[in-house]
């Protein structure tokens, strides 16, 4: 019988909230708008607790708050190039070096952005966050091998970017 009781979803918002909103947070930077995501994803899914299976609720959480965060970059995005066409040139004055960081903070930003969503889950998952593959699969619903293929692309990806780029 599909469904969430309350008391499931309690115990699942208990188990979950925490891994979810450290998912965004290494996904946005941002741990309010962490938390924001994370709450918006549970009540998407207390939104649609009686055709949800308990047993996949773990990974539908992790993918409703992808989606989430997806949206939100996508948003900003829009809102960063309006601003951008209003803001002033301004000129900098720092150091070789920081600025050479800075481009190369840009790049990898630029780069990591530009990785396909399900490579960018789980590179950042595992170098952000610390999960493991097998955390990571647990969590996605995914098999290990899955994982360890998504992070090799992810990788192979960023190094092409990086060392072309620069």
């Amino acid at each position: 019988m599909p469904g969430i009781e309350e008391k499931d979803f309690i115990e699942i918002f208990g188990k979950l909230y925490k891994p979810v909103r450290s998912y965004v947070y290494y996904k946005t930077g941002d741990i309010d708008l962490a938390d924001d995501i994370a709450q918006d994803a549970f009540e998407k899914i207390w939104s649609g607790k009686g055709n949800i299976k308990a047993e996949t609720v773990g990974p539908l959480l992790f993918c409703i708050a992808g989606n989430l965060c997806k949206n939100r970059f996508n948003h900003n995005k829009v809102v960063l190039q309006f601003a951008g066409n209003y803001k002033t040139q301004v000129q900098v004055t720092s150091p070789e070096f920081e600025l050479e960081l800075k481009e190369f903070d840009m790049k990898l930003q630029e780069s990591i952005s530009a990785l396909k969503e399900k490579n960018r889950t789980v590179f950042l998952m595992n170098r952000i966050d610390g999960y493991t593959y097998n955390q990571i699969a647990e969590n996605l619903g995914i098999s290990v091998k899955t994982v360890e293929k998504r992070m090799q692309k992810a990788l192979k990806f960023l190094r092409e970017k990086i060392e072309y780029k620069i």
